[in-house]
């Protein structure tokens, strides 16, 4: 499995759970915030790949 592949999985993992803790807490309750953090740490990664594979090209 390349790095890509292991990064879209984990944001769609990542997306799901944050989606689950939004339901049940208000946004700005600190589980709610660091998981809102840990998804957008894995899309920079996702955009940082992106970028590299762009610059290989």
């Amino acid at each position: 499995m390349s790095e890509l592949d292991k990064v879209v999985d984990q944001i769609e993992t990542l997306r799901s759970s944050t989606i689950k803790v939004q339901e049940d807490k208000s946004s700005d309750d600190p589980e709610a915030v660091a998981a809102c953090h840990e998804l957008h740490t894995a899309l920079d990664r996702y955009q940082e790949i992106l970028m590299r594979i762009q610059e290989n090209e």
